[in-house]
């Protein structure tokens, strides 16, 4: 079991946490946001926390009891509505666009750059010329980003039309080109990869707790992520491979998702099971995800 912090951000920082809320760096400017898992104290006091932060997520007073995460952002008269900030790791520079959205997220998940290291060096080590990666549930695109700067080919699927937009906004601020970007229910397109007989050198998962597809598709993770698994190894090179999953779901724990990894992947002698974390200021580590990832070369 691994617990991986990532540590080569220098436009990110949490500075605290507690209270389930967090306190955060994205470049010069600092956030104020919900964090259902910072369940102890605030280090810094709550007056210091309002001073510091350029913008506080206040959640709608009819969800706050509810896990709905809708709201809407305070704003200091300084603070843009969108922003960018910068990544570097080896040969990797990535740009990404911030932008306050009305569902507290901004655009990224600073701990997923451990993931994208480890993407980097992987599809490095398959030492195929231009790799296929296939990128489910890819969000704004950190770690189809990641895949094209280590040269592989890559396919994004996401069902949020404006969210691929953004990550075409990502990839053309990191100078990359040539992503292949799909709106489609993950599951959905999977199947007709299957049905198609395509192969992919490397598969990312990144699937949310519960969601919707372009069409109305039902995703409820416990419900569907083993059939989809099961189905990503019929698309996934049997010989040099690599896979990523990450499961962010206070339900789920990282040996959960080993036990899923190794009984459809054949118990793979490369696996690495864990938790990412970022630390705050005074140390302390708020867990914000579970990882399973392997690489055959």
């Amino acid at each position: 079991m691994l617990l991986l912090e990532p540590l080569y951000w220098k436009d990110y920082e949490l500075i605290d946490s507690g209270n389930f809320e967090k306190l955060e760096r994205f470049g010069k400017y600092i956030l104020l946001r919900p964090e259902p898992q910072a369940v102890w104290n605030k280090h810094i006091s709550a007056s210091e926390w309002t001073n510091m932060a350029h913008a506080s997520f206040i959640k709608n007073k009819q969800n706050q009891t509810s896990d709905n995460e809708k709201g809407e952002w305070k704003l200091k008269p300084q603070m843009p509505q969108q922003w960018f900030i910068n990544y570097a790791y080896k040969e990797m520079n990535l740009k990404f666009r911030l932008g306050l959205t009305a569902f507290k997220h901004i655009g990224i998940f600073p701990e997923q750059a451990e993931n994208w290291n480890y993407i980097f060096d992987s599809i490095k080590k398959l030492n195929i010329s231009k790799p296929r990666v296939l990128n489910l549930f890819a969000y704004t695109g950190g770690a189809s980003l990641a895949a094209k700067c280590a040269g592989a080919e890559v396919t994004h699927v996401d069902s949020v039309k404006q969210v691929i937009v953004w990550a075409n906004q990502n990839m053309e601020a990191s100078r990359l080109n040539n992503i292949r970007w799909i709106v489609e229910d993950a599951v959905k397109f999977v199947n007709r990869e299957v049905k198609r007989g395509n192969i992919y050198d490397g598969i990312i998962l990144d699937p949310p707790a519960y969601g919707r597809g372009p069409k109305g598709e039902k995703w409820i993770l416990e419900d569907n992520i083993n059939e989809l698994l099961q189905q990503c190894k019929k698309i996934l090179n049997p010989n040099k491979n690599l896979l990523v999953l990450n499961l962010y779901s206070m339900g789920f724990s990282a040996l959960i998702a080993e036990s899923l990894i190794k009984s459809i992947f054949n118990n793979q002698t490369n696996l690495e099971i864990g938790e990412l974390y970022i630390n705050d200021r005074i140390s302390r580590k708020l867990p914000l995800g579970i990882f399973a990832r392997f690489i055959n070369n």
